[in-house]
């Protein structure tokens, strides 16, 4: 049987209804400073339960670690019975949601965080600015992290996994090592100059994720666990010698971990690695960035993927499933709003059926 974007898939412990995956969103709706999921966001999530899989936003897995200002976090008593009211919305409508957890290492900044001190794998600072409570902000260069802080880290990733699970009911997590943020900046060597067993060979480099993974999996079995990974992406002046060998490496070592999917977001732009781990990576493979309907749905029948995850048109369409079971048109995207606070371009956006009942 050919399989497509509709057909069925056993993701680690669930059983999902099709293959079109909500890839996680930074849309900055929680309450900024203490980060607690806004009311905004129940309706969010739970208007697009008919999705396979929502993979929810980057979520701070500790305190003073905000690179989006309001993105939400899990570590916090309220922050836990905020995302619960999401995620029992979500699985009334009898959806599946997972919690991407990160660390935004140096693409954090002081302005965002009371002042604290940004760290990262290394003392490099990325070329650019971000934006901070009062206007654009140069990156400041983070303090190279200690091998005692490194540790603590990847316990906060399995505290923050046991917490999404176990008390504020995601179906399981996604590790965030893609887009600059910190796991990444540890992979990459244009980020990471260490001198020490988290630096030089690629092996070093990706001891840091092969940890957390490690931790994860413990916490909360692999089949609850998926991992993000942008191997060709700039993002964050993200750089590496050595990219395909990267590639290689990691979605081989990925199988000793028995992870529910791998989650790849390609380079539409230059060289694209994801059939590096179609080819090492012997799990459930999971596609992102600007894939159509129709690609999506050639890739799978072709073996190339098996699970697509959409961002942006998700943002506008929360029934995309049926959107694009009717092959009907997309509402498009305003992206002046994708980062402000409140409904605006958040629940706002109508579905097919609200469009017709206009047009009666």
């Amino acid at each position: 049987m050919t399989k497509n974007l509709f057909t069925p898939i056993t993701v680690g412990k669930l059983d999902l209804k099709n293959r079109i995956f909500m890839a996680p969103l930074t849309r900055c709706r929680a309450t900024p400073g203490d980060h607690v999921p806004s009311e905004l966001m129940i309706q969010h999530y739970a208007d697009r339960a008919s999705a396979g899989l929502i993979i929810a936003e980057a979520t701070m897995i500790k305190p003073l670690t905000s690179t989006f200002y309001s993105e939400p976090g899990v570590y916090s008593p309220e922050q836990l019975a905020a995302w619960k009211k999401v995620t029992d919305a979500v699985h009334a409508k009898g959806g599946k949601i997972f919690l991407q957890i990160w660390h935004g290492g140096r693409a954090a900044h002081p302005d965002l965080n009371g002042g604290a001190e940004v760290v990262g794998a290394s003392s490099i600072a990325i070329n650019g600015f971000t934006h901070g409570p009062n206007g654009k902000v140069p990156y400041v260069v983070p303090r190279e992290l200690t091998l005692n802080e490194i540790s603590d880290i990847v316990t906060a990733f399995a505290t923050a996994a046991s917490n999404a699970v176990n008390v504020a009911g995601f179906d399981g997590v996604e590790v965030h090592g893609a887009n600059g943020y910190l796991i990444d900046q540890f992979t990459k060597s244009g980020s990471n100059t260490r001198t020490d067993s988290y630096g030089g060979s690629i092996e070093n480099r990706t001891r840091f994720v092969r940890e957390i993974l490690t931790a994860v999996t413990d916490a909360i079995g692999g089949d609850r666990v998926g991992v993000r990974f942008s191997p060709a992406n700039g993002y964050n002046d993200m750089v590496d010698s050595d990219p395909e060998a990267l590639a290689t490496y990691l979605a081989t070592e990925l199988n000793a971990f028995n992870l529910a999917f791998v989650h790849i977001r390609r380079n539409t732009e230059g060289v694209d690695h994801t059939a590096i781990y179609r080819k090492h990576y012997k799990g459930v493979l999971v596609g992102n960035q600007k894939y159509s309907r129709d690609e999506a749905n050639d890739a799978i029948a072709a073996g190339a993927l098996d699970a697509v995850a959409f961002g942006t048109v998700y943002v506008s369409n929360p029934d995309l499933v049926e959107r694009f079971e009717k092959n009907a048109a997309l509402n498009e995207a305003d992206t002046k709003t994708f980062f402000i606070q409140g409904p605006e371009g958040y629940n706002t956006y109508p579905t097919l059926a609200e469009l017709e009942s206009r047009q009666e």
